[in-house]
């Protein structure tokens, strides 16, 4: 009898050896303060390796200046400073005019009248010195940019989402095109949708395989997908598919989506994620329906899986714990109502694989009011990083993955 309650015993410890082994795989990070005061706000961070070292630097945007951080040590060093409208508030890295060195397209223009001011920039002679600012023209409410090949070309479009409307039923979702020579020809755009209103955000993909790239959006009028095309000669129209209706407020400023991502699980689903409403206060997933599988309203299903943010404003879709199936990274600039208040930065694992349920972990609980964040490899171990910048906090950080 002992010997059968010893055993018991031992199986149980084991059992909970093994659960305590399995919750503590999933990786801890450690924090990297690289600008402790970048200025009133961090709007947005992206990647770019700036001085050709094959190493991705950081490259955040202050409301006046453009600033990189040159990896591995992070000397911070200017891009622009006061050269443009006020505020600057998005950035998308390419090789703009073909030479071999990375340039940037940027937003500008967001305080005040909202001019949208649409610049890019060249490099100056050295890597200290300024760069060089061209216009393409102006686009009021200029909210996010990123280059996506949404046209079939030989080189990819800028695509610029506005928050808000300025003419017409909806803000204008606009795809420009890079001239033969950027810093003198005029940028040729199209309009790809004009139908929404109060678009936070867009995201580029190849939805189904054809070589172009498809686009995501979110906005008031809950989530779209931009896959179907109706080409005539030069002419492309767009055609919105409905994926979801987002939030279902009362007011209008409580209704659908802000920011938005696509990921997939490993043996899963494809699942799109969101803030809801824009600067909301919950994590919503829609997860892709089986083939074949038709729902009554032909939306995709919709789980809640964290209903405590304030002012959710950020969010990233990779495999952070290198298992082969995406996590989502958010950010909330505000404290929320939650257990866990943040401000911060937090990694949702899904449960398993049919994407309806998810395991929340903390990376920063009140040291960065999220703006923006972006995931990448940075120390070159082959793990996923995390790069947040700052409302509040006015700070840039790198999250290292100190994961197996």
């Amino acid at each position: 009898m002992r010997q059968q309650l010893t055993m018991a015993v031992t199986s149980t410890a084991l059992g909970l050896m093994s659960l305590v082994a399995g919750a503590a795989e999933f990786p801890k990070f450690e924090a990297r303060t690289l600008d402790p005061d970048i200025g009133k706000v961090c709007y947005a961070v992206t990647l770019a390796d700036v001085d050709g070292d094959g190493k991705q630097d950081v490259v955040a945007v202050s409301e006046n200046r453009v600033l990189w951080y040159q990896a591995p040590d992070w000397k911070k060093r200017v891009i622009i400073e006061d050269q443009t409208e006020r505020d600057n508030v998005c950035i998308a890295p390419l090789d703009i005019d073909q030479d071999g060195k990375i340039d940037f397209a940027v937003g500008a223009g967001w305080s005040g009248k909202n001019t949208g001011q649409l610049v890019w920039l060249s490099r100056g002679a050295s890597l200290d010195d300024k760069w060089h600012v061209h216009l393409i023209g102006h686009e009021p409410w200029t909210h996010r940019m990123r280059f996506g090949n949404v046209t079939g070309d030989k080189r990819p479009q800028l695509v610029v989402s506005p928050l808000n409307k300025t003419q017409g039923d909806g803000v204008r979702l606009l795809a420009f095109s890079i001239p033969a020579n950027p810093k003198t020809d005029p940028w040729p755009s199209r309009v790809m949708n004009a139908s929404m209103n109060r678009m936070h955000n867009h995201w580029h993909l190849d939805w189904n395989g054809d070589g172009i790239d498809d686009t995501v959006t979110s906005s008031q009028e809950g989530v779209h997908l931009l896959a179907e095309t109706i080409r005539d000669g030069t002419s492309i129209t767009w055609l919105a598919k409905k994926l979801g209706n987002g939030a279902t407020g009362d007011k209008s400023e409580a209704k659908g989506a802000g920011e938005i991502k696509v990921g997939k699980l490993k043996n899963g689903p494809r699942f799109i994620t969101t803030v809801e409403p824009m600067h909301g206060q919950a994590c919503a997933v829609y997860v892709e329906p089986k083939a074949g599988e038709k729902t009554a309203d032909g939306l995709w299903p919709r789980y809640v899986i964290d209903a405590t943010l304030n002012r959710g404003h950020a969010l990233w879709t990779c495999d952070i714990d290198g298992d082969g199936g995406d996590e989502i990274v958010l950010g909330f600039s505000d404290p929320g109502p939650g257990p866990i208040k943040g401000p911060g930065v937090f990694v949702y694992k899904a449960d398993d694989a049919t994407a309806t349920k998810w395991t929340k972990h903390t990376i920063d609980n009140g040291g960065m009011a999220t703006e923006d964040l972006i995931c990448a490899d940075l120390t070159g171990d082959g793990k996923l990083d995390i790069i947040a910048g700052g409302r509040a906090t006015k700070n840039v950080k790198l999250y290292v993955n100190g994961g197996k």
